[in-house]
């Protein structure tokens, strides 16, 4: 064996050498894989699939399972024209020889995903098979037509042998052949193959069918390895700029002078470096401001640096020592710019994100948009990754296979949007799915029951995945939030991240839907037969009997968070905006015999102008239009500072106006529309709305929904047929939404876009309905039963903060007024009393016993 290896190294080094010297195009590849390092992740040259299921052991790639399709996709090496030949080899060992003629080890040739982009390559690319089988056989193509070796021991082949592929062009064809060999040739096999299947991907393969007569299924057991990997020819194109790690992205935040922000990195060895630095760029020389240490299962980096000068862009770089090729120590970095406060912009964009599944991978066509858009703050509202994002399902046990199996969805996520992230601050949320669930009802970070079906375990509260999992859940995405406002952990010991973010003039509050929330059928009668978030049982009136006592919405924590952050207003803050996984109503219909949403993916998608006949309102208890008194509650408590609401989560992008006594007598409230619609929800009441705008379509206007929460729908992004391929992802509404704030004038203009629209696309639109204005006022839509005395302020610096406060000393609403005069509204009789001025700045004065009236009213004018 040894005598192959040095004479094939010696003829591949003279073929790079002889390739070298004529041509300048040469892109030569040299696995050079480590031998002083075993780690889960191989190199940022490579993409595993599924990663959980590949290590790096002593200088060999490995493959720990018998499992189909496991691969490993080359990065920075593609075959992406056809105008030469090309030679590829590697060293295998069979770990595990099985009798299955199905089973085989080899490469992909051409590999190529769905979309045109590296990554959707490297995640979903299918190619060419070649590949040796374990029952001794060689092939190109089908594995049912390999040649097989005669009278040849294969357990002593098997253990260390050598594929060497050689395609050399003949017309508009290639001639692929591929030699097996140990100390001697064992097998080989010739084929001619169309030049264009070459294009893509070259990628090392591990199948193994480990079930009953070839069933899909996984044992955890090595396979095989792999050393050696070699590349040589002019028909390959080098690509080191699509090297992946190992810091693969990072996310940051800039509030009150504080910048925090995380790095993300895969699962690094022991031996690779224990530490990460932030460094910020002074002059022409690199400074470290911040270091941290990598959580042993998020597999993060947190920096929080305080007195932040936020009155300029800044240059920073993350910086991070690992060991590379041929056990080399390399230093990766990841550059980007923290962008001055946007305190001086008139208008602040926020940019939505909800729904991120895999279908439409990387969404590339989304990200050139939102760039186009310039955003100054991202918000993705929940279900960044889904079970089965990037294939392979999900792993649940053991827990340290389900991390990484995690870790390698969210990688996933950054590899979409590294490029908004890398300059842009970022809040991500966690939702049901992020953690493994359907549906999420965390009644206070409970344990969830560990016997039953996956649905009577989420059915029965809490979390179903292990806290270990949830916490590092929860760092991966949220660690770069500002502090928590309260950081007392809830059951289980799961941490909150529940806060507020002052940026840009405007002040966010990000909280949690699900943490604390009700499971149905804990708090409902029994006869409902809840079952994820649905009545079952048709005869039981779920709208009118549903508000039972004790269910939980945001509790009572997170209440008494909003109404501290609703009364107090910095001197920078102009408007308040609430941040959270999902809306507070249910927006959705279904036809009258379905029983739940599980006949969502069944639902044929429309024509553009059909309506279904029979569609009639839902009760959904997933959506936070459910529990009704504790949502009315939460909307109340945005009101009080004429707060805009921004979610997603369900699966339909939607505007609408939150009622609590009557409508509109909230605040306005946008669900931007999944990225990836999995589960394309729609609404078409059969009931036109009342009040409804001359011209709109019939499914706008005022209702009441399947919890009896009054709701004005200004406008929904249902999916019609576009004709556009692939329909399972144009036809169902996907996009993002894109929200204004103009803090002069203070009116929000609301915008969804289809996945592909935006300013990247000159002459696209919006959805139908959009653009919405409405101001800051329309936020408190409550009739008026009188005004105050309108109040004029002189000697201020700017519009003053407003604070209106009822006989029994509740705060009736606070707001920072558009100009020096304010007319107070109130919304019954009675004695007030308003504090006016800036309190942050200790600058206020109150005034007492006010009286509202609706006839001539006097002016108080208030001097600083």
């Amino acid at each position: 064996m040894a005598i192959r290896t040095l004479f094939f190294s010696t003829l591949f080094i003279s073929l790079f050498i002889l390739s070298c010297s004529t041509s300048d195009n040469n892109q030569s590849f040299i696995s050079e894989f480590p031998t002083s390092i075993d780690r889960i992740w191989i190199g940022p040259e490579y993409w595993a699939n599924p990663m959980q299921d590949w290590k790096l052991e002593r200088g060999k790639m490995v493959c720990t399972v018998l499992g189909r399709n496991r691969n490993v996709h080359l990065l920075t090496r593609k075959i992406d024209e056809n105008t030469g030949d090309f030679r590829m080899s590697i060293n295998v060992g069979i770990i595990k020889q099985t009798n299955s003629d199905q089973d085989w080890v080899g490469f992909k040739l051409g590999a190529k995903g769905e979309f045109n982009d590296y990554r959707s390559d490297a995640v979903f690319g299918e190619g060419l098979n070649v590949g040796v089988t374990t029952v001794g056989g060689v092939f190109i193509g089908k594995v049912e037509e390999a040649d097989k070796w005669e009278d040849l021991d294969t357990q002593d082949v098997f253990n260390d042998f050598t594929m060497e592929v050689v395609a050399k062009k003949e017309g508009d064809n290639y001639k692929i052949k591929l030699e097996v060999y140990d100390d001697d040739l064992v097998g080989e096999i010739e084929k001619i193959v169309p030049a264009s299947d070459l294009i893509g991907d070259l990628v090392v393969v591990s199948h193994f069918s480990p079930g009953a007569n070839g069933a899909s299924a996984t044992v955890l057991e090595n396979s095989a390895w792999f050393k050696n990997w070699r590349l040589n020819g002019e028909q390959l194109v080098n690509h080191d700029d699509y090297a992946f790690g190992p810091i693969l992205f990072a996310q940051h935040t800039l509030s009150d002078k504080i910048l925090k922000m995380t790095a993300q990195l895969p699962p690094v060895g022991e031996k690779d470096g224990k530490e990460v630095a932030l460094e910020v760029k002074e002059g022409d020389a690199w400074t470290k401001v911040s270091s941290s240490s990598i959580d042993k299962d998020a597999r993060t980096a947190t920096f929080k640096v305080e007195n932040w000068d936020d009155s300029q862009d800044q240059s920073y770089r993350i910086s991070y020592q690992y060991i590379g090729k041929d056990d080399e120590k390399l230093i990766d970095t990841f550059e980007g710019i923290i962008k001055k406060n946007p305190l001086d912009k008139e208008e602040i964009k926020v940019a939505g994100f909800t729904g991120n599944n895999d279908l439409g991978f990387p969404n590339q066509s989304i990200v050139e948009n939102v760039i186009k858009h310039n955003p100054d703050l991202l918000f993705f509202s929940g279900d960044q990754i889904y079970e089965g994002v990037g294939g392979f399902g999900h792993i649940q046990k053991p827990l340290n296979k389900a991390m990484v199996d995690y870790l390698r969805k969210w990688m996933l996520y950054g590899w979409e949007y590294r490029e908004l992230l890398r300059n842009t601050p970022a809040i991500s949320i966690p939702d049901d799915h992020d953690v493994y669930h359907g549906n999420l009802w965390g009644e206070g970070g409970k344990k969830a029951k560990e016997t039953g079906s996956a649905k009577e375990r989420q059915d029965s509260g809490g979390y179903k995945m292990p806290a270990d999992f949830v916490r590092m859940v929860e760092r991966t995405q949220t660690s770069n939030l500002p502090d928590p406002y309260d950081p007392t952990p809830v059951k289980q010991g799961i941490g909150v991240y529940y806060t507020e973010l002052n940026y840009g003039g405007l002040s966010f509050a990000v909280i949690e839907d699900r943490k604390f929330k009700s499971a149905p059928g804990n708090v409902l009668p029994k006869e409902a037969n809840a079952i994820n978030g649905w009545s079952e049982n048709k005869s039981f009136d779920i709208r009118n009997n549903s508000d039972v006592p004790g269910a939980i919405l945001l509790g009572e924590r997170q209440e008494a968070f909003l109404e501290d952050w609703g009364s107090n207003w910095s001197p920078e803050t102009s408007m308040k905006v609430l941040l959270s996984q999902t809306i507070f109503s249910n927006v959705a219909t279904l036809p009258a015999d379905a029983i739940s949403d599980v006949a969502v993916p069944k639902l044929r998608i429309l024509e553009k102008g059909d309506y279904p006949p029979d569609d009639i309102v839902v009760s959904d208890m997933d959506s936070d239009g459910w529990p009704h008194t504790p949502r009315n509650r939460a909307v109340d408590l945005l009101r009080k500072c004429f707060a805009f609401h921004l979610a997603g989560d369900q699966h339909l992008g939607s505007t609408i106006h939150y009622g609590i006594d009557d409508w509109k007598d909230g605040g306005v409230a946008a669900c931007v529309p999944s990225v990836s619609n999995v589960w394309p929800r729609r609404w078409y009441p059969k009931i036109e709305g009342k009040n409804r705008k001359e011209g709109a379509p019939i499914y706008t206007g005022d209702y009441i929904d399947g919890f009896n929460n009054y709701l004005t729908v200004y406008a929904v992004s249902n999916p019609v047929f576009t004709g556009k391929k692939p329909s399972r992802l144009y036809d169902r509404a996907t996009g993002y939404g894109m929200i204004k704030f103009n803090k002069n004038s203070r009116d929000i203009t609301i915008e969804m876009w289809p996945r592909d629209a935006g300013p990247a696309n000159p002459g696209s639109e919006p959805y139908e309905g959009w653009p919405i204005k409405i101001n800051q006022l329309d936020n408190y839509g409550r009739k008026a039963f009188g005004y105050l005395p309108k109040i004029i302020t002189e000697g201020l610096s700017q519009p003053p903060v407003i604070q209106v406060i009822d006989e029994a000393g509740e705060n009736v609403y606070t707001i920072r007024a558009i100009s020096n005069e304010f007319d107070p509204k109130v919304f019954v009789a009675g004695s007030y009393k308003v504090v006016v001025g800036e309190p942050g700045l200790d600058k206020t004065k109150t005034l007492e016993n006010l009286k509202p009236s609706n006839q001539q009213r006097e002016q108080v004018v208030v001097k600083f």
